[in-house]
């Protein structure tokens, strides 16, 4: 078989070399030629630039990498022999050179835009079939990247990881010294305590002190844990980074390409080691006496307790600020293939300029194109569909009640579609996306529960005296927003399930979203407004009113612009998604 770049041989090494005999006037296969006998050419590659016999020719058509050449038959190949072409992407002054982690005796050359990751030949061939994946070559798509927009967009969420990683570690530097400073207090406490009764309770101080210090210890443990990672990981950003800024200013494309995939990985890495970091609870602690002990000092087997509570590392309250407002404009969501007043009951932006709706009157999933103001595709579901969530940059999750079922879709060449779905055991309504957890609620009864990506439960949380009728969702590191028309509530829960805030100043809360800063835009279908609480739900102010039955709604950080849905039963009204800036 052809294979692109291979030189041809000696004797045929010139289209214009003279033959010396009518055996040198035939045109034969160039890669045969090289390795074989010698065959007559059957065709020609216009991409390799090769004569190809008829077995070569057959071979080349079906070939994973050479099935998209152009072949010219015998009656039009040309007839003399050209010169193979070394490479299409001469210009550029980088190789293919970097190995498969796999494979380490194959170079990495393709990338799957399916599965995000760099493919060596031989991974192309046994994981990633054409019929499956779309996989690029790395030439083919690198031309561009210098000092493009995924290149500036990289290095500013390095930088911006960064600052947010140093910011995490002095939240916990801060937190471990108020922990320790309360500990300081408690044992102050105890020894103010400890005077007051007799020598016979030495044994039992020294217990609660050796426990205040076990604490400490620990405490100071994590945060040198947490300082050692941080420095870890930032050479780690910083080498990323300088690696990144080098390969652009080389102009090496292909190496810049890859180290921008690799760089998206070692961002996700970090966001992982920040869940890990955070997963430690670090405690005010105080000493609370036991006044019993005074009457039953032989009975007694300890000198009190320490008691604590948990700092909260997101969320804290936070001053809503003030914004001005403008109307922006609208959209029409209706198409030909509606046969009914639109209902968009939710949504979610894939890119700032690309939002999904979800129809429930017309079972469908549509994209809208923010630029063109259009609906770009419409996918038809099997059922009515109610929230939606955006999982990764190319992929979606829909809730549909009826059915008890989560509907994945992905999103290719600007087309939505439909992949595979998860069976859940409930009416499932709300739904929301975080670092590969989808938090899911439920009515009849009400509850919560949290998925992996393939639909294991990995928490169910009872909605019983907290929840009646949880339609939406929505959730970020530290918490679950979750807003309920019937208990005029949006209340707030952490991961654990239970409730750390609830915020009671709405008539009907519907759609929600969050905002760059950890504020919650809630849509109050009944006084006909949209409000903006506090992350700790313990404040509120009106941002939008005067609206018509707003339902849905959508923050985009970037443009600062809020998305929202109307359901007033009148066309005019719902069959279009509205847009206000707010600054």
């Amino acid at each position: 078989m052809a294979v692109s770049g291979k030189k041809a041989s000696k004797q045929f090494s010139s289209s214009t070399t003279s033959m010396a005999s009518d055996e040198d006037l035939q045109i034969y296969c160039q890669p045969c030629d090289e390795e074989g006998p010698r065959l007559p050419a059957h065709g020609y590659c216009t991409d390799c630039k090769e004569h190809l016999c008829k077995n070569c020719f057959t071979a080349h058509k079906v070939s994973r990498l050479s099935k998209h050449h152009t072949l010219q038959d015998a009656t039009n190949m040309p007839k003399v022999l050209q010169q193979p072409s070394t490479s299409i992407h001469t210009g550029q002054s980088d190789v293919l050179t970097t190995p498969c982690l796999k494979h380490p005796q194959e170079m990495i050359k393709f990338y799957c835009n399916d599965h995000k990751k760099l493919l060596c030949s031989v991974c192309v061939t046994l994981e990633h079939q054409a019929t499956s994946c779309k996989v690029d070559y790395i030439p083919d798509i690198s031309g561009d990247i210098i000092d493009s927009k995924q290149y500036q967009d990289i290095l500013k969420t390095l930088n911006h990881t960064s600052d947010q990683f140093q910011q995490m570690v002095e939240d916990v530097k801060n937190m471990t010294n108020k922990s320790n400073s309360s500990l300081k207090d408690a044992l102050a406490a105890i020894k103010k305590f400890r005077q007051e009764i007799n020598q016979r309770l030495d044994e039992l101080e020294r217990q609660a002190e050796d426990a205040a210090k076990g604490i400490e210890q620990e405490n100071n443990k994590h945060l040198k844990a947490a300082e050692t990672t941080y420095e870890d990981i930032t050479k780690s950003l910083k080498t990323s980074s300088d690696n990144i800024k080098q390969l652009n200013t080389s102009k090496q494309a292909n190496k810049l390409f890859m180290e921008l995939k690799l760089a998206e990985k070692t961002i996700q890495n970090v966001e992982g080691k920040t869940q890990q970091l955070l997963s430690y609870d670090i405690k005010e602690h105080n000493f609370r006496s036991n006044d019993v002990i005074l009457n039953f000092l032989k009975t007694e087997k300890s000198l009190g307790t320490l008691s604590h509570k948990t700092f909260h590392k997101e969320c804290q309250s936070v001053q809503i600020k003030s914004r001005q407002t403008s109307h922006a404009r609208k959209i029409s969501v209706e198409t030909s293939k509606d046969e009914y007043i639109c209902y968009i009951t939710g949504m979610t932006l894939l890119t700032p300029g690309l939002l999904i709706i979800t129809d429930y009157n017309n079972d469908a999933v549509k994209m809208v194109d923010i630029s063109s103001q259009s609906v770009s595709d419409q996918l038809q579901l099997d059922d009515i569909p109610w929230d939606i969530t955006t999982v990764t940059s190319t992929e979606l999750a829909v809730t549909l009640p009826d059915k008890q079922t989560i509907q994945f879709i992905s999103i290719s060449s600007n087309k939505l579609i439909k992949k595979h779905t998860v069976k859940v055991d409930g009416e499932c309504y709300g739904i929301s996306c975080y670092q590969g957890k989808l938090v899911v609620s439920f009515l009849n009864p009400a509850k919560l529960q949290i998925f992996d990506m393939n639909g294991t439960i990995l928490t169910t949380i009872d909605g019983k005296n907290i929840f009646k009728y949880p339609w939406y969702i929505t959730c970020n590191r530290s918490s679950i927003y979750v807003s309920d028309w019937d208990m005029k509530t949006v209340t707030r829960l952490n991961w654990q399930g239970d409730v750390i805030g609830s915020y009671s100043g709405m008539s009907d809360p519907r759609g929600m979203s969050l905002s760059d800063d950890g504020t919650v835009f809630v849509c109050d279908w009944e006084r006909n407004v949209i409000e903006e609480i506090s992350g700790d739900c313990s404040t509120g102010k009106v941002v939008l009113q005067d609206l018509k039955r707003p339902w849905a709604v959508c923050w985009c950080g970037e443009t600062k612009k809020l998305y929202y849905s109307c359901n007033a039963l009148d066309a005019k009204y719902d069959n279009f998604i509205h847009i206000y800036k707010l600054s």
